[in-house]
């Protein structure tokens, strides 16, 4: 005769062991509902950035949405005598290498957007 092995699956849970069962089930429910609602908020914030009328640069500079908008022209204000040796563009800044008058040299930081110099760093030696 051969023995037969009970079938585990079909008796009951003891009561201790379903409640914990059934708090395990609530809290993985509950986990991957935040889950998901977190996603959701992530893709709803990158459609949100994404669907803006600007367009950016890849240097987050903002580029020029219209034929007026895209040519800029000023003046830029250095001292009297200054010579530019060198300039350099980031985003909406320039900065300008320059030889004053009097042979010293310094660097001025020039705002487009606010059509301003912003900052001059004097150049020295020791």
């Amino acid at each position: 005769m051969a023995t037969q092995i009970p079938d585990d699956a079909d008796k009951p849970l003891d009561p201790a062991v379903e409640k914990v069962r059934r708090k395990l089930l609530r809290f993985a429910v509950i986990n991957i509902g935040l889950l998901f609602v977190a996603l959701m908020a992530v893709l709803a914030a990158v459609v949100y950035k994404t669907s803006g009328d600007t367009p950016v640069a890849a240097n987050g500079a903002t580029v020029p949405s219209s034929a007026e908008d895209s040519f800029i022209s000023g003046d830029i204000m250095l001292p009297a005598g200054a010579k530019v040796l060198s300039h350099a563009l980031a985003g909406n800044r320039v900065s300008i290498d320059a030889e004053l008058e009097d042979g010293s040299r310094a660097i001025f930081l020039y705002d487009m957007s606010e059509r301003r110099i912003v900052g001059k760093l004097t150049l020295k030696t020791q």
